[in-house]
């Protein structure tokens, strides 16, 4: 039985080279997930808090690395980084937003890190 999704992926690698997670989907999409991306977009209540207002900018993630990926059930993710957060639980719909939107995605956390006086580097 399939969860909801309207996107599956048909493979999913992880290249610590790169720092970057690269899936392809069913419907032929091929996406590279940075880990930093990934790391600050991480679905996890640490992340996104409880409500929709409560989502944290996480600064100082750019050379963060994903140590492994872990299948969680027919539907997700869940990405171990180097900086020991994996409580996110990454949906197929979440990897497939990710990677369609990731340039406005990206653009919106560098607005939001010099909006805050923050920076990507440690």
């Amino acid at each position: 039985m399939q969860s909801n999704s309207k996107h599956w992926p048909v493979e999913i690698r992880l290249n610590k080279s790169k720092r970057q997670i690269d899936i392809e989907f069913e419907d032929g999409n091929i996406f590279s997930l940075s880990a930093e991306l990934l790391r600050v977009e991480s679905p996890s209540a640490e992340v996104r808090g409880h409500s929709p207002g409560e989502k944290k900018i996480v600064a100082g993630r750019k050379h963060v690395a994903v140590m492994n990926v872990e299948k969680v059930g027919r539907y997700a993710i869940r990405i171990h980084f180097d900086d020991l957060h994996n409580t996110g639980i990454y949906t197929w719909e979440n990897l497939y937003r990710l990677g369609r939107d990731q340039d406005t995605i990206w653009q919106d956390y560098l607005q939001s890190l010099k909006e805050n006086g923050l920076s990507r580097s440690p």
